[in-house]
């Protein structure tokens, strides 16, 4: 008797030949992005694609055999949006990496989706450019990644999210046929804004084949300001100073959790009697004048320790620090990441949460983030192995997701929703306005296969 997994693997091999198989062992790794704590089905197929052709024959498929499919690129995800659906079709795009064409003069990039950040980065600085959105997972993260999750990172405050930087979009639909959205002219406004649409829609209306991405000239060099207080609050008093005297490219907070697992992992030698600190960097022609208005406003709110360098190594060692903040606190044990983001004004109520649900849970809570624009990281460490841990860190992480709703904040700043979210996506958004985004995944995927579930 043939079964539909035995069909579907037939009518893939038949089209795909050795890019698609059904073995468990081959799909084993495949079947789950970083987010530890979500959920993962058991995936009937894997396909690992290398062109558009192979993604449309795909959609093809899945598209008659009514079968879901999953796409994901280098599976570093925080929310769970690429974990496997049982009987599901798992993409994989990470063979689809080359960088098609950089266009200096129109100063674009064009490229595939499972392109690595930081290799897109380094190709456009060779060209004496500079494409700036950085997620912080700049050297594993994928570009077609980035682009479904609309991703973040250190720089957003001032240079924006990946969408900000997105000109024009190949897409392949879920019934296979391949639409192009978007221009690479600086300007467009004809018709409506398809591109941005399917920008952080996280893989359930169409599968990001090729993107054509904006670049910047390159900056100048940064100067780096850092900054030690006796609290995340106190800092966060210096935050609201320094946006008054300039406008940083970065700023961002750790709190005494944080600064104390960084010293521990990295011996860095950071403050460790501080009970925060904010990492600042400014650039531009007038980077050095800000910077300095950057440090005065830290010491007028009572930082303990301020530190000024124009030498780029001193500047990046202390990037290297905060870049070092999820994996110092990974060593710790095991991880709950949150990814909340409030009104810059609302941070104190929202630091001051965070510390009420590590209390209530007995939980460890290390507080790291996007202090510019208000988008932290509480992130719950805990002993996995522990009776009855696991269920103290989920509730801290409601709590913390709750406060930031109460405070007219979002659910999530960076992170998408995934699976890790999707119980909290009726308290962010009300009736009508889901009612819209599921009529508008309906016109894109009228048999919901694309990702269902996941992302609305």
């Amino acid at each position: 008797m043939t079964t539909t997994v035995d069909m579907l693997g037939a009518r893939l091999r038949e089209v795909l030949g050795e890019k698609a198989t059904t073995d468990p062992d081959r799909m084993g790794s495949y079947t789950r992005d970083q987010s530890l704590l979500t959920t993962a089905g058991v995936p009937a197929a894997l396909v690992k694609a290398t062109s558009v052709d192979d993604v449309a024959a795909t959609m093809t498929v899945a598209h008659e055999l009514s079968i879901p499919v999953v796409t994901r690129g280098a599976g570093t995800g925080l929310a769970g949006a690429a974990n496997a659906l049982d009987g599901c079709i798992v993409l994989s795009v990470a063979g689809m990496n080359r960088i098609l064409d950089i266009d200096a003069a129109a100063r674009t990039a064009t490229v595939e989706p499972g392109v690595i950040n930081g290799d897109l980065a380094e190709a456009a600085r060779a060209q004496g450019l500079w494409y700036v959105p950085d997620p912080g997972s700049r050297a594993i993260s994928s570009i077609g990644g980035n682009l479904a999750t609309n991703a973040g990172g250190i720089c957003c405050a001032k240079y924006g999210v990946t969408g900000d930087h997105v000109a024009a979009l190949t897409a392949v639909l879920a019934d296979g046929r391949v639409i192009r959205t978007g221009a690479k002219t600086r300007k467009n406004v004809a018709g409506l804004d398809l591109t941005h649409l399917l920008v952080g829609s996280e893989g359930t209306l169409a599968v990001i084949v090729e993107a054509t991405m904006r670049l910047r000239t390159a900056p100048t060099a940064a100067t780096t300001v850092v900054a030690f207080f006796d609290s995340a609050e106190k800092a966060i008093e210096a935050v609201l100073a320094v946006a008054a005297v300039a406008e940083p490219c970065q700023l961002e907070l750790m709190d005494a959790v944080t600064i104390d697992a960084v010293n521990r992992f990295t011996r860095m030698g950071l403050d460790e009697s501080a009970g925060a600190m904010l990492l600042i960097q400014c650039d531009g022609r007038s980077a050095v004048q800000e910077a300095a208005d950057c440090a005065a406003a830290c010491t007028r709110v009572g930082a303990t320790e301020v530190f000024h360098t124009d030498d780029p190594e001193e500047g990046d060692a202390f990037t290297a620090a905060r870049r070092m903040a999820l994996p110092a606190l990974e060593a710790m044990g095991t991880v709950l990441l949150d990814d909340v983001a409030v009104p810059v004004p609302a941070l104190p109520r929202m630091l001051e949460r965070i510390q009420d649900a590590a209390e209530r849970h007995s939980v460890t809570i290390g507080t790291f983030g996007h202090a510019a624009d208000g988008n932290l990281h509480p992130t719950i460490v805990f002993d996995a192995g522990e009776l009855g841990a696991q269920d103290r860190a989920r509730g801290a992480f409601d709590d913390i997701v709750h406060a930031a709703l109460e405070l007219d904040g979002t659910i999530s700043g960076e992170h998408g929703i995934g699976v890790l979210k999707a119980p909290y996506m009726s308290d962010m958004i009300g009736s009508v306005e889901r009612e819209l985004m599921l009529s508008v995944k309906a016109a894109f995927d009228p048999r919901n296969i694309l990702n269902p579930g996941r992302g609305i």
